[in-house]
């Protein structure tokens, strides 16, 4: 469950509206020995009641993802004069099976990015064939959303 704190930010469906848009956002993790903060720039696709973000698991996000499920994850814009930001926080699960799942949830979230042409070629396609691929999904327990 969802709990949304009123910042003057968006309206549930304009908030969904943004978050359906291919805007670069920011994983932040905690590693679990020196509480040492790790915030990395990734792709993602929302489905309306998760965040799905693709990664290999020799990344230091999956590292910290395993020993302490909690992380938050911004997505920010600017618009001419107007910038938007949603802020979503909980536990992630790490998703590695049914393969097939991954494999088209990380075709999903690629041709976000890079079109559907775009997904075809050799990179794309050998990251989302790799065995090294799994999906990190956070449905957030808290959500907060500026505009200003």
């Amino acid at each position: 469950m969802t709990g949304d704190i009123p910042t003057g930010g968006m309206t549930k469906p304009v908030r969904d509206k943004f978050l359906a848009q291919p805007n670069l956002a920011r994983i932040a993790t905690t590693n679990p020995t020196t509480l040492q903060p790790h915030a990395v720039p990734v792709w993602y696709g929302w489905d309306g009641k998760s965040i799905w973000i693709s990664s290999y698991r020799s990344t230091r996000k999956i590292y910290d993802l395993l020993k302490n499920p909690k992380c938050s994850i911004v997505i920010d814009a600017a618009e001419g004069k107007e910038t938007r930001a949603v802020i979503l926080e909980g536990k992630a699960e790490l998703v590695s099976e049914p393969v097939d799942f991954v494999r088209a949830q990380t075709t999903w979230l690629y041709t976000r990015y890079l079109g559907h042409e775009g997904v075809l070629a050799a990179d794309p396609q050998s990251w989302i064939a790799s065995p090294e691929n799994l999906l990190i999904k956070l449905t957030p327990a808290k959500i907060m959303s500026w505009r200003w």
